[in-house]
């Protein structure tokens, strides 16, 4: 409620009075119900109440409401509230219709007519109090009533300072209720430039509406990026002072250098030397800032001073590209871990975990280690021991693997319940993907089932014996350890699958020595049998009936436990089966069929774990550790022979499904969205049929990616999107998360590309957005307008992008393809070529052999020919034509005097120009080799194509 002076309002205060001293709910309701009937009353009878009066009865019905009771009249007077000329009375009209007038009232056109009057006002005042509805409401009709005036107010010459301010935030209201209602053009310069506003209220609203709009469509505003870094520099360097009366507690504009900061992370590091090494510098100088003794001891100014540097950090580990500076953010951060406040500890190790995915901070993370393994021993919140665990299982490698796991299998024994299921996950895969040895590896699992059985998933368990049964050289080791394992008294359920199914296929390796014969083996295993679940005794049964084919010594033991009552007529029905036909078997069958039906089981095929899947539903602050870089050492690409060789697939990706044993049934992989692009236009190639390429991508936010060896990575891009010079569909991109298909058309000098974006994931990708930019070399030679793409994308859904192309004249490149997303609260990024080339834009052309000729005999000038003579790397089949008539020119049949040869003809279309090439293809299949020649009517235009084409064969 409005202040109010003298007894103005005192009609109000007596009645809220009374209300808080009503001793019961019915005396409230009592005393409510009559002051409804009296303001009723006036309203109807009393056709002279003056404002005032008008305001003190709107102000009791809207105390009414707040109480939770129904209002049903007074709205007119709200409204008549809004013509009023005092301040208090248009406030508290407003006030009523934000909260009680609904967009499918009858008065909303009345309402917006008093707010357009409002906003036309020369009274500010006036103008901020209309802006302020319009943001309360926001609804789509008041976006599109106001979707002129308020982007007007906020560039206008004219407005003050808190009208612009109150038109920014209305707008960035309007603007996520209706996206559509941001003008394009010239406004996206004005709207930019508020960045440089003098007025501290003003560019601190401004930040906040560009970062929302960025998020929307980031190329239309990449100019926010000199602006941005320039604004910054000024509040935190020395060099220029800014804003030097916005200090709080002795940090110059904390709110605006977070803002400004968060907006920069939306865009990669600058192009520009100078606004890059005025960004670094900046960083540099926070960093710096950090260092310094405290000004004040007082906590906000270690908060204020905290956010920047925080934020600051978040924007290096963003742009991942000075190495100096991730080592010095990394070496704060270590500082951190060691303070006595919890939160800058809790967002120390968050940040760390980023970090090391860095090929350039990875080191420097690691020497933090034993700081990390304190805190996981000793730190009292629980919320910040799972980030230190988190943390380690982030800087985990294959030099520091055996200590981590350690660690971290002992903290289990003492961990909180509700992290215990994800560490166990993240113990099973850092032990696979970083095992030297297979022994080290079977004793991690086994002591996993051992500490935290209740929290192994079955995942887990098939995974050590698909392991075991494909490994012959720890079969045996492996037999003898769980042999010793199920031999304590207390052994989880878990223990007794994994040792059944162990034993049942090698316990004859360990069968020699005495203390685990035949019949001992069958005794512990056996005696676990009345403690198990139905399945797990069904598991037994079938290593009791394999042990009559391995030790016929004891087969009359078995064949007693077999024929048990127990057993023969169990209440489950598996049990029973398996007891019947076990012991039929056993009975009847000759030695010969017996070994021939119960021999070892066959190597299971190499399959992909999918622990890693499960993990990431669990816990969406994992690193993707499948792809932690460590390009820092020279022998990264010679990987140790161990369990992340590729002779056994490592835990890391997620696309296939587990290891069945016989007696359970193998988890089906749902979480995936299978074939998401299906076949792209029809004539494209499905994703079935697509190699699953990842074109080479390699994310730019540490989040997520393989930052090793950078000049294979762009190899790999390069040859990923060779593909698609001959053919317009298919699909450009994929890993665990996103599969990114393209299907493309082209008429002359225009084209259109349908990019689609699929969620392989049940998880939403929030923060969605993408940019098509083109390299220097290209903006004058190709023109391109992508339209918006929707900023969520729920999981397993797909949404599509349509990217406009027109061709100026020939390139060499291609257009560059940005995607950022959240997944599980992780930033994600992706830089990929968008495989839009000149050849997309040939006419075919139909000649005959004479006029064909005469054409080639005319394009004789050194400069209009290309020819390039090469080595087959492709088959000399069939398939030559269709990969020629792929590339966009007409193949003439017949003219050509060798029948060999190929001939091709076309018109490449530019703005305003049409360039005629022809082709002529000889392949010497004796010798496995081609010469391939181009000429065109305009210089350079041959090589350009002659270069396309040549990778094709």
């Amino acid at each position: 409620m409005p202040a109010v002076r003298g007894d103005g309002m005192r009609g109000l205060a007596v009645f809220i009075s009374d209300i808080r001293n009503c001793k019961s709910k019915e005396a409230e309701i009592k005393r409510i119900n009559k002051e409804l009937a009296n303001i009723r009353g006036k309203f109807k009878g009393d056709k002279t109440l003056d404002g005032y009066q008008k305001k003190k009865y709107v102000c009791k019905l809207l105390f009414i409401f707040l109480l939770g009771h129904d209002i049903d009249f007074g709205h007119m007077e709200a409204v008549n509230l809004l013509s009023s000329n005092k301040y208090t009375e248009k406030q508290i009209g407003y006030l009523f219709i934000s909260v009680l007038i609904n967009t499918n009232s009858d008065l909303i056109k009345l309402i917006i007519q008093n707010i357009k009057n409002d906003l036309a006002s020369k009274n500010p005042v006036h103008v901020n109090l209309a802006m302020q509805c319009i943001a309360n409401i926001g609804s789509k009709d008041m976006a599109e009533a106001f979707g002129q005036e308020i982007p007007r107010l906020l560039v206008s010459a004219d407005a003050i300072d808190v009208v612009k301010q109150s038109a920014a935030l209305c707008l960035l209201r309007l603007f996520r209720t209706s996206p559509e209602v941001i003008p394009s053009g010239e406004w996206t310069s004005r709207i930019i430039h508020l960045l440089n506003d003098q007025h501290m209220g003003v560019v601190t609203a401004a930040v906040s509406l560009i970062e929302a709009l960025v998020r929307h469509s980031s190329e239309e505003y990449r100019g926010c990026v000199s602006l941005a870094v320039s604004r910054l520099s000024r509040i935190v360097t020395s060099s220029y002072q800014d804003l030097q009366d916005y200090t709080y507690y002795f940090v110059p504009a904390p709110w605006l250098s977070v803002k400004l900061l968060r907006l920069l992370q939306n865009y990669p590091p600058p192009d520009d030397p100078g606004v890059r090494g005025r960004l670094n510098e900046c960083l540099e100088t926070i960093l710096n800032k950090a260092q310094e003794p405290p000004k004040s001891k007082k906590v906000q100014h270690s908060n204020a001073k905290n956010a920047v540097l925080m934020e600051a950090i978040s924007l290096i580990i963003h742009s991942d590209s000075e190495p100096q500076l991730l080592v010095r953010a990394c070496n704060q951060l270590g500082q951190f871990l060691t303070h006595r406040e919890t939160n800058l500890r809790y967002l120390a190790l968050e940040s760390m975990c980023l970090l090391a995915t860095s090929e350039f901070s990875h080191e420097a993370v690691k020497k933090h280690q034993e700081t990390v393994i304190n805190a996981l021993k000793t730190e009292r919140d629980v919320s910040v021991r799972q980030r230190a665990v988190d943390l380690l299982y982030a800087m985990c490698d294959r030099t520091n693997a055996e200590t981590i796991v350690q660690e971290m299998l002992n903290y289990l024994e003492s961990a909180d319940y509700s992290i215990r299921e994800e560490m166990v996950l993240k113990v099973a895969i850092l032990a696979e993907k970083y095992a030297m040895d297979y022994t080290w590896y079977v004793d991690v699992i086994l002591n996993l089932i051992r500490i935290a059985g209740d929290y192994v998933s079955e995942e887990v368990w098939y995974r050590v014996i698909q392991i075991v049964v494909n490994r012959e050289d720890v079969q045996g080791y492996a037999a003898k350890t769980v042999f010793e394992a199920l031999q304590a008294p207390a052994c989880h359920e878990n223990m007794v699958k994994v040792g059944g199914y162990i034993l049942g296929e090698f316990g004859n390796l360990i069968a020699g020595d005495a203390r685990s014969a035949p019949a001992v083996q069958f005794k512990l295993l056996h005696s676990k049998y009345h403690l198990c679940s139905a399945p797990t005794r069904a598991l037994l049964l079938s290593t009791y009936v394999k042990y009559i084919n391995l030790f016929p010594e004891i087969k009359s033991q078995i064949q007693d436990v077999l024929h048990s009552d127990n057993n023969l007529r169990s209440a489950d029905a598996e049990l029973q089966q398996r007891a019947s036909e076990y012991l039929s078997l056993s009975v009847h069958a000759t030695t010969d069929v017996l070994a021939t039906v119960l021999e070892e089981m066959p190597p299971f095929p190499e399959r992909e774990s999918s622990i890693l899947a499960i993990l990431k539903k669990k816990s969406g602050r994992i690193p993707d550790i499948s792809k932690t870089p460590r390009a820092a050492n020279p022998h990264a690409s010679e990987r140790p022979q161990g369990l992340g060789t590729s002779d056994t697939p490592t835990l890391l990706s997620t696309a296939g499904g587990a290891v069945q044993p016989p007696s359970a049934a193998a988890p089906t992989n749902t979480g995936l969205l299978v074939d998401v692009l299906g076949d792209l236009g029809g004539g494209g190639t499905s994703t079935a049929a697509a190699p699953p390429a990842t074109n080479g991508a390699h994310p730019a936010s540490p989040a997520g990616g393989d930052y090793g060896a950078a000049a294979a990575a762009v190899h790999d891009q390069q040859a990923a999107v060779k593909k698609f010079i001959c053919k317009n569909n298919g699909v450009l991109f994929e890993n665990d998360i996103l599969q990114i298909g393209i299907k493309s058309e082209y008429r002359l000098n225009l084209g259109r590309v349908g990019i689609f974006f699929g969620n392989k994931t049940p998880m939403a990708l929030t923060g969605f957005s993408t940019s098509v930019t083109l390299p220097d070399g290209l903006t004058n030679r190709l023109t391109v307008q992508a339209k918006p793409v929707d900023d969520n994308i729920d999981g397993g859904a797909q949404v599509q992008q349509t990217v406009n192309f027109e061709l100026i004249e020939e390139y060499v490149g291609m257009p560059d393809l940005s995607v950022s997303f959240m997944y599980s609260g992780v930033q994600q990024k992706l830089h990929l070529k968008l495989p839009v080339t000149p050849n997309k834009f040939i006419e075919p052309t139909e000649m005959n052999s004479e006029a064909f000729f005469a054409r080639w005999k005319n394009l004789s000038g050194p400069a209009q020919e290309a020819q390039k003579i090469f080595k087959a790397k492709l088959p000399m089949d069939a398939s030559l034509g269709g990969r020629l008539a792929g590339f966009g020119m007409q193949l003439l049949e017949g003219v050509d005097p060798n029948p060999e040869n190929f001939v091709c003809a076309g018109i490449l279309h530019g703005r305003g120009v049409q360039v005629g090439s022809l082709l002529r293809l000889e392949p010497n299949k004796q010798a496995q080799m081609y010469r391939l020649t181009i000429r065109s009517s305009k210089e350079k235009t041959s090589q350009v194509l002659c270069d396309l084409l040549v990778d094709q064969f």
